[in-house]
């Protein structure tokens, strides 16, 4: 799923990966589950235009990640 939700682009916060179609990068959204906001805080107070597919989407990413290591 992280794969369709989450994109670099050069152009766009210098390659940081990010949510697709946003400036949101997904670390701005890790630190936020880090700081112990739920999904629906962040959603309600941050960043409306996201859904709870988005969030997983960074937590899937960042395994990902970590996996590749």
């Amino acid at each position: 799923m992280a794969a369709n939700r989450i994109s670099r682009n050069p152009a766009i916060l210098g390659g940081k990966p990010c949510i697709t179609g946003t400036r949101i990068p997904v670390t701005t959204i890790l630190e936020m589950l880090e700081d112990g906001l739920f999904f629906d805080d962040i959603v309600r107070d941050y960043y409306p235009q996201l859904s709870a597919a988005d969030i997983k989407a960074c937590l899937e990413y960042a395994k990902t990640v970590a996996d590749d290591v």
